[in-house]
């Protein structure tokens, strides 16, 4: 028993970055606080006993994290994306792909398939996601083509894309600024392209294939709610004392009135009601939750007697006379509110709209509709005037399901921001400088030449996935210096180390793979490769190939819907369940995983 203790003050450092890991890992999965919360608590965690006098990380090393260049590099490649975007470049591309697209599944996804890999590898990939969800959509009602056959197809290649160029993902920019720091040469702009090219190849065949015919073939989702059958949203009503359905039960009344929809419960002076629904006689100022389809809600609108909980404390009398526009939208997963409530947001105070309802793939609500927590991928109804709808399209944290009707931001500007990302893709390619620099001057180019506003480009950088970097990196750090990583690297070898080089690959490869499925590639990026370093250091084999594998396997995030941030927003607008991402995208995830085992060691032998 000494010796354990003894044990336990010479290595309690590591021994508590361990389970400061263990548990940033388990709120990761359980999505107790947004990831970026979670690794800045995680770091503020370490950093705490140095207050005491009992430091875990000196201030020159956490210091020295926080000089790697990728945090700047991909906050510089969201301004020149936004330059894209708001300049109406990537629209443009957007509205060709509709006038060229035909009516043909098959011609559908081989054109959609292949401009949004070819823009993600040298943008951001959610920002194409975004500008296609409405295209696809209004392509999808107008050929009546299926969305759910053609919106997992765009995230995944938009995903295989961002394989193909060291800045087509923010996770190959942390491995490599990681890298560097472990003394390994820096990437080149095209030295992942020979195999990301095939591996986008492989995925493609496969999606047009085998991953085709695995496709659900849920209906169209419409923006307009008159065509909005398939998805039932949650919303609450409430009795007013001239309600024709006080005294009646809920069969004789709001079913017979709306016959799809679904009580879920009846709520009076704030406590759910336990007699049986067809026994309840309803009262005055009775709450229903309710179920129904996108197309019954003007009929629930309508229904005398009733009032949708959103309109509570409203006049009605300027409620009936101001013009109104119903949206329909996603919040995204890097949205500022979730983990709020209907009641916490104030929508109408903020925008001047109102939130009618609200859907969510994993199932039932069990809660007051004002008390309902937003999740990443739930899908709301507002409802506001021209104007205030028009506020919210513009805001990050809703991704509207329908094509915006304004021309875009900066018109005239396409042509100069296509220019400037081309000439950054030849500087990074052949000048010899540094990525991150040349993204810095083409941001600022982006700016000067007014493709974007400074107001744009500072909205325009997700801070939250900035953040969560910084504090992983701290993290990552903390691990190295008091030899935590270099101890998980020893268990690796310990069990694989009589292996050959390949299998400890394809473990690499794996392990990155099932981590991001589960967690942030980002964390997962930063968290392995000191391990992955430190693997190959103690084997004496070359670093180079590993780190590939790990590039890789952070970006292979096929089987669920919450790997990556892509696979989020096509969830709720496509009308998937969990598993359906799991049928697809599992046989995909061991396809290319094969494909890396045996195609890295080829273009970077050990």
């Amino acid at each position: 028993m000494g010796a354990f203790f003894e044990n336990l003050s010479d290595y309690w450092q590591m021994y508590m970055v361990f389970a400061v890991l263990v548990f940033a890992g388990i709120s990761f999965v359980r999505e107790w606080m947004p990831p970026d919360m979670v690794a800045m608590f995680s770091l503020g965690i370490i950093l705490l006993p140095g207050i005491f006098g009992f430091n875990i990380l000196e201030a020159s090393e956490l210091t020295s994290a926080f000089s790697n260049p990728a945090p700047l590099t991909i906050a510089c490649m969201f301004v020149m994306s936004a330059g894209l975007e708001k300049s109406g470049c990537i629209r443009a591309l957007g509205a060709g792909f509709k006038s060229i697209a035909g009516g043909t599944e098959l011609r559908v996804l081989i054109i959609l398939m292949g401009l949004g890999a070819i823009l993600s590898a040298f943008v951001n990939n959610t920002p194409v996601v975004v500008v296609f969800l409405p295209i696809v959509l209004s392509l999808a009602k107008s050929t009546k083509l299926k969305s759910s056959r053609l919106l997992m197809p765009l995230s995944f290649a938009c995903i295989l894309g961002g394989t193909c160029t060291l800045t087509g993902s923010s996770t190959n920019l942390i491995i490599d600024g990681i890298a560097q720091e472990q003394g390994l040469e820096p990437f080149s702009m095209f030295e992942l392209t020979k195999l990301g090219a095939i591996y986008a190849a492989v995925g493609f065949l496969y999606m047009l294939t085998i991953g085709r015919k695995l496709l659900p073939k849920h209906d169209s989702i419409a923006v307009d709610l008159s065509q909005s059958e398939e998805r039932e949203f949650l919303t609450q009503v409430v009795v007013h004392a001239d309600s024709p359905m006080i005294g009646k039960t809920v069969p004789e009344t709001l079913s017979k009135l709306i016959k799809e929809a679904r009580i879920i419960e009846v709520r009076r002076r704030g406590v759910p009601v336990q007699e049986p629904l067809n026994e309840l006689l309803i009262q005055e100022k009775d709450r229903i939750l309710i179920s129904v389809h996108g197309d019954d809600f003007q009929d629930l609108k309508d229904t005398e007697g009733l009032r949708l909980t959103a309109y509570q404390n409203l006049k009605l009398e300027a409620l009936e006379r101001r013009p109104a526009m119903l949206l329909e939208g996603i919040i995204g997963p890097q949205s500022r509110i979730i983990g709020r409530t209907l009641k916490e947001l104030k929508f109408r105070q903020r925008f001047g709209v109102l939130i009618l309802g609200i859907h969510r793939q994993s199932g039932d609500f069990r809660k007051n509709f004002e008390d309902v927590r937003i999740h990443s991928g739930d899908t709301l109804i507002i409802e506001g005037p021209p104007q205030a709808i028009a506020r919210v399209r513009k805001e990050k944290d809703f991704v509207s399901l329908s094509e915006p009707p304004e021309p875009p931001i900066r018109r005239g500007k396409a042509l100069v921001a296509a220019s400037i990302t081309c000439g950054f893709v030849v500087a990074a390619s052949f000048s010899g400088q540094p990525i991150f620099m040349i993204a810095l001057l083409a941001s600022l180019a982006m700016l000067a030449t007014r493709c974007l506003d400074p107001a744009d480009a500072y909205n325009s950088v997700s801070w939250n996935i900035i953040f969560l970097i910084i504090g992983m990196l701290g993290l990552g750090k903390a691990m190295e210096v008091t030899g935590g990583a270099g101890l998980l690297a020893n268990g690796v070898i310990s069990v694989f180390g009589g292996s050959s080089p390949v299998i400890i690959l394809a473990v690499v490869y794996l392990l990155s793979s099932v981590l991001t499925e589960l967690i942030s590639n980002n964390a997962v990026a930063v968290l392995l490769t000191p391990i992955v370093v430190g693997i190959a250091a103690a084997l004496g084999i070359e670093p180079r190939p590993l780190i590939v594998a790990m590039m890789f396997g952070c970006s292979a995030s096929f089987a669920t819907p919450i790997g990556y941030q892509t696979n989020t927003y096509v969830y709720g607008a496509g009308g998937y369940r969990f598993s359906d991402f799991l049928r697809v995208g599992v046989p995909l995830n061991l396809i290319l995983w094969v494909v890396a085992t045996l195609l890295i060691p080829v273009f970077w032998p050990f």
